[in-house]
């Protein structure tokens, strides 16, 4: 691969990374303004969606071919990761929140090591324990789980809807009938925007908080320009730059790249949210995502790759399959 070619995707799957980042962020002062998580991720669903239209109308031919794949990817990656990650956010900290669902990949290892009865290398366990370290950490433990434990729980659900995403990376991605990344995304939306509109109910929506101003950090911002946000830019922007970084760069690099999610998520949320981690959070922090790193770089690979080479990280995926573990952040 040219140098050139390596600098492109570098730039690229950094783009991918601030727009995911950032989707928390956007987000919350809509929550906090009155509108029910699952109705904010309903308006980022069904507006990417609507955004990706023409795409599922070119890969038309993926209903017939692929079923399975793209209502599995429109449940969880879309749907249910959305949905929990949100939800966790209404509770706890954006960064923190993120920083749980990155606990994926240890999930991932689990599943190959006891459910495929595969070895897993010794540095992937450390991965693994490294990263759980790190989030006893962020939620503080030695407080007597003073923590919103439901808020807590819910950032464990996006990581469960991660991992499976993770597996479900295995199917598609390969043979002679591979899936085309961007013609899943677009279906994935569509089907999770149908799925979440018998959830969430929006025609229960208030929906006079999009016409009016809300509070993000004590400075006041129209709320459709957070929700354009999140639609354009944490979704629509940040899936497909994720799938173009992904071709260019090897899955460990785009995977490295990735982690930088939760690093952008975090300090977003501090200058603009206000919302200040300690120190131990912050060391916590850290732990997790070098536990994820190590996880990734070292998990083993499967006879058919892609579940394997990508499901230490969030992002890294085999070359072509789609791109994994940002649906939530």
């Amino acid at each position: 691969m040219h140098s050139s070619g390596k600098g492109a995707g570098l730039g690229i799957a950094l783009v991918s990374a601030l727009a995911f980042g950032g989707s928390g962020v956007a987000a919350k002062p809509l929550i906090e303004a009155g509108l029910d998580p699952l109705h904010v991720v309903w308006l980022r669903v069904a507006g990417a969606a609507v955004v990706m239209l023409p795409l599922a109308w070119r890969h038309r031919d993926l209903v017939r071919r692929r079923p399975v794949l793209l209502l599995g990817f429109g449940l969880l990656a879309v749907a249910g990761v959305q949905a929990f990650y949100f939800a966790s956010i209404s509770r706890i900290p954006v960064g923190v929140a993120l920083l749980v669902e990155y606990l994926g990949p240890a999930l991932v290892l689990g599943w190959i090591r006891f459910v495929q009865r595969r070895p897993v290398t010794r540095a992937a366990a450390l991965g693994v324990v490294i990263a759980v370290t790190g989030l006893g950490c962020v939620v503080e433990v030695w407080a007597g789980l003073s923590f919103d434990v439901l808020g807590l729980l819910l950032a464990l659900g996006a990581a469960c809807c991660q991992a499976c995403y993770f597996i479900l990376s295995d199917h598609g991605s390969t043979g002679e009938d591979r899936a085309d990344p961007l013609g899943v995304i677009a279906y994935g939306l569509l089907i999770g925007a149908l799925v979440l509109t018998v959830i969430a109910r929006p025609w229960g929506m208030d929906a006079s908080v999009l016409g009016g101003r809300v509070d993000m950090g004590g400075t006041s911002v129209e709320a459709w320009l957070l929700l354009a946000w999140v639609v354009l830019l944490a979704t629509v922007l940040a899936y497909v730059t994720g799938v173009v970084s992904v071709r260019k760069l090897s899955p460990q690099v785009a995977g490295v790249v990735a982690c930088l999610e939760a690093v952008v998520a975090t300090v977003l949320a501090w200058v603009l949210l206000r919302e200040h981690l300690s120190l131990p959070q912050i060391l916590g922090g850290a732990l997790v995502l070098v536990g994820a790193f190590i996880a990734q770089s070292q998990s083993p690979k499967a006879p058919s790759g892609p579940v394997a080479s990508g499901a230490g990280a969030p992002g890294a995926t085999a070359e072509g399959a789609l791109p994994v573990g940002r649906a939530g952040g």
